[in-house]
């Protein structure tokens, strides 16, 4: 167990689970939800839970675009192009 969650457990709180593994688990309820084989309080439980690990998820991917943002601007960089941008120089003539 790492330093941050031994800290979190010793001040009353549960530890905030990695992104790794709130995906996985935001996977394993929409595969359980998919199935359509549960009762409606289970299900509305996890679309719940499911609802909350997405927005967990979607906040810590916009921390890390944020920091890379910051890393990306250190080195002198102007700004990030989309991955589905054409590579400079790469581009073909018309």
């Amino acid at each position: 167990m790492d330093e941050k969650a031994k800290r979190g457990r010793k001040k009353g709180r549960t530890a905030e689970p990695s992104f790794e593994k709130a995906l996985s688990r935001l996977e394993e309820i929409a595969g359980k939800l998919e199935v359509g084989d549960l009762g409606l309080e289970d299900a509305i439980a996890l679309a719940e839970e499911g609802m909350k690990l997405s927005q967990y998820c979607e906040k810590q991917l916009t921390e890390a675009e944020g920091k890379i943002q910051q890393l990306v601007e250190r080195m002198g960089a102007t700004g990030l192009e989309p991955l589905d941008a054409p590579a400079r120089g790469n581009e073909e003539e018309e």
